[in-house]
């Protein structure tokens, strides 16, 4: 053991003199190198000796060497100042970092008081914007800004709904059955008896018939006329909630409506439209989401790949990327970061026309159907209507039978043709085949819910068609206007299509 403690001590003294003599040398390295006396008395010795050309070197050798000395003082000082603004700003982005979450929180807290105040406007309940599987009076989840921990899911509120649908059996829901034109008179009942709604049956139909041909309807018109309310009663009678969400000025993309992914925390922030989206995919309910104001930022821009996307003929194509590659633990209908959006949603959007909105683009419209709500309701009696159950895939099937059953005629198709001619010739404007199509979804359906074919393609052609020709130089087609009144009298007969004619008398009092 003695030994070994001798040995121990050579061996430290061997390395602390080692380690000892590299910083005596560094030492005594930059002690030589700055000696100032020694340089002085170099002078001394040898300036008696130096003539003028040696002088002349002497002193550009001073020069030299205080250019060295700056230079090393200088980089010695620069490598300082880098190492203190590097960590300077490791701080500041960690701060920021905090500061963004925080501000992220916050702008959430006030988006969703700002949708309750909404929702008081609108006649909806506050308890609409808890969350769905929060017990009656909880508030919503923040954003949760802390970074994922291992074996966590990315997808909170999602996870949630997987754990919450984890032993439901689709097949085994309930579902009442009614025709379509029976769905109508009962909603209006029920809005008027229930939630003291009144809408004309009109508005009823042309609502519901919407569903057969777009998954977006657009509810446009003066504030007041019960336009959010309209799709928000809809989901009270079918016993599942509508979801509101409420546009906001800076939506700009896609985000606004699924949420984004996170890179410091890891988390993906769903947006509550995202969590209904993914609750629909398990059951078959008829499942509605009223964009609020939808034009107080600009459609196209956060909706435009919804109207790619829901445009598809095949539901299978109907899919988005959330993230781009799937982890473990991720939700069970998300593949690989990919969402199949649920075939049993529709969209409804509201829209104002004033001053602090933006006008809707035809891409927009043309996807759409617009209905217009330009009245308020009129009070009247009705009897007390219980909500009613029904089955998207039910609904669907409907409005399948009814395109066999009121499929529109081929005398009326040949009159839509000869109406396209003539707007080709006078306007320069063609219906088009998304148009052609919608006619052939929209009008079959409506007539199934208690209305006629020519009200149905005298509304269609009024907001599809007629509306692109404010687009127009309508000084320019005013002396046209007359002549398309009379050709939809020879075409369709002078007590039919009053609602396009309408249309047109008032659109040529605007020049």
């Amino acid at each position: 053991m003695q030994a070994f403690v001798q040995f121990l001590l050579g061996v430290l003294q061997q390395f602390l003199g080692g380690f000892w003599s590299i910083i005596k040398g560094i030492g005594l390295g930059f002690w030589s190198f700055f000696d100032i006396p020694t340089y002085i008395s170099l002078f001394q010795e040898y300036g008696g000796d130096l003539g003028a050309g040696g002088w002349i070197l002497a002193i550009l050798t001073l020069l030299v060497m205080a250019a060295i000395w700056a230079g090393i003082i200088f980089v010695i000082v620069l490598l300082i100042r880098r190492a203190i603004r590097k960590r300077k700003a490791l701080a500041s982005a960690e701060e920021l970092l905090s500061e963004v979450n925080s501000l992220n929180a916050q702008v959430v807290r006030l988006t969703k008081e700002k949708d309750r105040i909404l929702s008081i406007k609108a006649g909806v309940p506050a308890s609409r914007y808890v969350q769905l599987d929060a017990p009656e009076g909880a508030e919503e989840q923040e954003e949760d800004t802390t970074p994922l921990k291992e074996g966590e899911s990315r997808f909170f509120k999602l996870t949630q709904i997987d754990q919450l649908y984890a032993d439901y059996d689709r097949s085994a829901e309930p579902f009442d059955e009614a025709s379509l034109s029976e769905i109508c008179e009962k909603f209006r009942n029920y809005a008027c008896s229930v939630m003291h709604l009144y809408y004309d049956i009109r508005v009823i139909r042309l609502f519901l018939a919407a569903f057969s041909s777009t998954r977006l309807i657009i509810l446009q018109g003066i504030s007041g006329t019960g336009k959010t309310s309209l799709p928000y009663a809809w989901g009270k009678f079918m016993e599942n909630d509508t979801q509101i969400a409420s546009v906001q000025p800076s939506w700009r993309d896609r985000s606004e409506l699924f949420g984004y992914f996170n890179e410091f925390t890891k988390r993906f922030s769903e947006t509550e439209v995202l969590k209904r989206m993914y609750e629909a995919t398990f059951t078959d309910k008829v499942y509605l989401t009223i964009l609020d104001e939808m034009n107080i930022a600009r459609v196209e821009y956060y909706f435009a790949e919804m109207l790619s996307i829901l445009e598809m003929p095949s539901q299978e194509e109907w899919v988005v990327d959330l993230v781009p590659s799937g982890w473990p633990g991720d939700p069970v209908h998300i593949e690989n970061g990919r969402f199949r959006l649920p075939a049993n949603m529709w969209y409804v959007g509201t829209a104002n026309n004033d001053d602090s909105t933006f006008a809707i683009s035809d891409k927009v419209y043309d996807r759409a159907i617009p209905i217009n709500i330009d009245t308020k309701g009129v009070p009247f009696d009705a009897p007390e209507t219980a909500p009613l159950h029904i089955s998207s895939v039910r609904l669907q099937e409907m409005f399948e039978e009814a395109k066999v059953t009121y499929k529109v005629g081929e005398e009326t198709l040949a009159k839509i043709a000869k109406l396209d001619d003539y707007v080709i010739e006078h306007f320069r404007l063609a219906f088009g085949n998304r148009i052609v199509k919608q006619l052939g979804d929209f009008i079959p359906a409506y007539v199934a819910c208690g209305g006629t074919e020519i009200d149905g393609l005298d509304y269609v052609i009024t907001n599809k068609i007629f509306r692109k020709f404010e687009g127009l130089n309508l000084a320019f087609i005013r002396d046209e206007i007359d002549g398309l009144i009379n050709y939809l009298s020879e075409l369709f007969g002078e007590e039919n299509m009053q609602e396009a004619k309408a249309y047109l008398r008032r659109l040529k009092k605007l020049v």
